[in-house]
């Protein structure tokens, strides 16, 4: 039996589900409204300099190992890894600076001139390691190895010592107040917290267990695929490529075609052309997906409503030479640490003294710029689009003037700005336009409590029959590894609805009293704390 399958969207998600699904022995077409594959993973290229649009990070190795190894490919056949020497350089508004390694001998060192010489910060430090390992650890095999198709499959009693760990109980556990409690010093408290940005949210509303990307940052390394992280989705499209699946660019899919029965049978492009399948996975952005690509529904609606990760202003500079006081990884740090993060989030606008990462690929891989040049990609947290009248070129200039002006101020450059050869910008409306993401926020919807685990989208819609969801916006969440994490359980999904195991296995019931207990005590312990608190 031929199962064919539509996939919408040759991101990071819909390119790895061809590659599991056409291995698998699915008919497998996928339809791209641009030119590339990758979305917010290509590549931006001008007069020898190639910039990553978006992701700059290789975190989590073992989930690449993992999905090559799926594949009964070796990632390392098919990428080379570059090593950061560092993760990085932090730069605090008074001029000070810290490295962030995974050296940890010279961790102690550069922690010792903040939080004090002696046994004490060592010790706070170890425990601090350790907490975020668990967070780690406990998070993977919680979030991005289960299915939370329904709501009884989160209150599994199997989840309860994870819960317990992962300080789940207690949503006023977050990064940054976990991080109060090992580091007596601002600078440490905010040189191990800015990494929530990563997920698009601020540290002081993050649940604790987004310390993992701490962890993977200490004990794994800061890792960069040499040409680009784009290689990752082209050894993936090459892997799908050679199983079966087709890959259709420039093909603008503009509805998911349902019938009166409420079943997915396929697509319509711009251009008229119907397309029909027995499966169709939606790997654009899911927001719009519901409200645009699909029939109206009140789901639809209320997803347009819900909580939303950030955007961001880039900026891909071509430099006429090389910077060499900029490492790998750079991070400046805001001085009103909370308040850039409340503008952001709460006003959905610029900081009036924004943090932001400059990423220079070039320091680490020659080929990312012309010899005797750098390849530079400054991206500075923004709030997304919103009802509010913003003028984003307005945004634009001032971030950039804050950028050089921090630059010089911090690195004692004069004339930086003379540097800048060329210069390409993306900001929230070129988020939405570029990659049709709801109000331009690069993540989709935000990882609070109430939009994880079963409360996110699931993979498979409730709405309508033979439709499927991959990517940031749905479970498990958002993030290159993540987004793999979620391509393999669709693929779980799908070869146990069309290619079951035979043999036999004892289901367990869907309720039973302690699945009830802990529903019940649950739900009283969260009612407590948000109308008593």
């Amino acid at each position: 039996m031929v199962i064919k399958v539509i996939i919408i969207g040759a991101g990071v998600g819909g390119t790895a589900s061809a590659a599991r699904l056409s291995k698998k022995g699915f008919q497998v077409n996928v339809y791209e409204k641009n030119s590339y594959n990758g979305g917010r993973c290509s590549l931006i290229k001008h007069n020898g300099h190639r910039f990553d649009q978006g992701p700059s990070l290789y975190l989590m190795p073992k989930i690449f190992e993992k999905t090559f190894n799926d594949l009964e490919e070796d990632v390392y056949n098919h990428i080379e890894l570059l090593k950061c020497p560092s993760n990085y350089n932090v730069s605090f508004p008074d001029g000070n600076h810290f490295e962030l390694t995974t050296d940890m001998s010279k961790m102690i060192k550069c922690l010792e001139k903040y939080e004090g010489a002696g046994e004490d910060t060592m010790l706070r430090f170890l425990n601090y390691y350790k907490e975020i390992h668990v967070h780690y650890h406990r998070s993977i095999k919680l979030s991005l190895e289960n299915n939370f198709q329904h709501w009884y499959n989160l209150f599994h009693p199997k989840h309860i010592p994870d819960i317990l760990k992962l300080h789940l109980l207690d949503v006023s556990n977050t990064v940054y107040k976990r991080a109060c409690k090992y580091f007596k010093s601002d600078y440490m408290r905010r040189a191990f917290t800015f990494q929530t940005m990563y997920l698009g949210m601020s540290p002081y509303d993050g649940l604790a267990p987004y310390s993992l990307l701490q962890y993977t940052e200490l004990a794994e390394g800061i890792w960069y695929p040499k040409g680009g992280f784009h290689k990752v989705i082209e050894s993936l499209e090459s892997i799908a490529v050679k199983h079966g699946a087709k890959f259709n660019y420039n093909s603008d899919v503009q509805e998911i075609i349902v019938n009166d029965q409420g079943e997915a049978k396929g697509i319509k492009l711009s251009n008229g052309e119907v397309i029909e399948s027995d499966i169709v996975i939606c790997n654009a952005d899911l927001i719009y997906a519901y409200n645009n690509l699909l029939p109206k529904t009140k789901y639809a609606k209320k997803l347009g409503r819900e909580e939303l990760t950030s955007s961001s202003i880039s900026f891909y500079w071509c430099m006429n030479t090389i910077v060499s006081q900029f490492q790998v990884h750079n991070i400046f740090l805001a001085e009103d640490y909370k308040q850039s993060f409340d503008q952001i989030f709460k006003d959905h606008t610029l900081p009036d003294e924004p943090s932001f990462y400059i990423n220079v690929p070039s320091r680490i891989d020659p080929t990312a710029a012309p010899e005797g040049k750098d390849t530079v990609v400054v991206l500075v947290p923004v709030g997304h689009l919103s009802d509010k009248i913003i003028d984003f070129d307005e945004l634009v200039n001032r971030a950039r003037s804050h950028i050089i002006e921090t630059i010089e101020k911090r690195f004692k450059i004069s004339n930086f700005s003379s540097m800048i050869e060329h210069e390409i910008v993306n900001d929230p409306r070129t988020w939405k336009k570029e990659f049709n993401l709801w109000k331009g926020s690069i993540l989709g919807l935000s990882h609070k409590m109430f939009q994880v685990l079963w409360f996110r989208p699931s993979l498979q819609c409730k709405i309508f029959k033979n439709l499927y969801f991959v990517g940031a916006s749905t479970q498990p969440g958002t993030g290159v590894p993540i987004v793999l994490c979620g391509a393999r359980l669709l693929e779980k999904q799908l070869t146990d609805r069309f290619f079951p195991n035979k043999q036999i296995t004892k289901k367990e019931p869907l309720f039973n009293i302690t699945t009830l207990l802990i529903v019940f005590l649950t739900v009283l312990y969260w009612f407590i704390t948000y109308v008593f608190k």
